[in-house]
């Protein structure tokens, strides 16, 4: 029987990794993520979900926007540490509907980064969702320690943004652990 690890080639312990970086098809970025989950929806209907840019904010929490100029090209406006932003244009560079989706970053953008949605069918448990993205954090290493305290390191939030997705498409909505600031603000005033 071949069984398939789910795990991106990205952790992979074996030469996987550099396999991980080199399907990326403009990568841009010396920091490689990669995070899996499964989630127990057809593939077509996840590609469909995510592949719609103005629908990424329901779920990952850094992005404020993603402007769509057209079938190929987005503009993101993402949260950054110390209540600042940072944006970019994207360019889909690869896209098989219901299977892959890749994407680098304009030239100029505030963080240069390249990536690949996978979306693999995980027979009887739904599908696979694979995550693997290139950057490089602003200011470099000590921008990335900044970004690691503030929990705004993109290896934290990819693995966050991929359970929101996941409860967002089995669910219907995302948990939430506690009241937000805004909502007990209400309660007392």
């Amino acid at each position: 029987m071949n069984l398939q690890d789910d795990a991106p080639l990205s952790t992979s312990k074996a030469r996987e990794a550099d396999r991980a970086e080199q399907e990326l098809a403009d990568p841009k970025g010396d920091n490689l993520v990669g995070r899996s989950v499964t989630i127990n929806r057809p593939r077509e209907e996840l590609y469909a979900f995510w592949r719609d840019f103005s629908n990424l904010p329901r779920f990952m929490d850094n992005i404020e926007r993603v402007d769509v100029k057209d079938a190929r090209t987005s503009h993101w406006v993402v949260k950054a540490p110390g209540g600042k932003t940072v944006e970019w244009d994207a360019v889909v560079t690869e896209e098989r509907p219901g299977e892959v989706l890749a994407w680098t970053s304009s030239e100029d953008a505030d963080v240069p980064n390249s990536g690949r949605i996978e979306f693999r069918d995980a027979i009887g448990r739904g599908t696979v969702v694979t995550a693997t993205i290139a950057y490089d954090p602003p200011a470099g290493f000590i921008g990335k320690v900044i970004a690691k305290i503030f929990q705004r390191e993109p290896a934290i939030q990819a693995r966050r943004d991929l359970r929101r997705f996941k409860q967002l498409m089995e669910t219907g909505e995302v948990a939430t652990a506690a009241r937000t600031h805004k909502q007990l603000e209400e309660e007392q005033g």
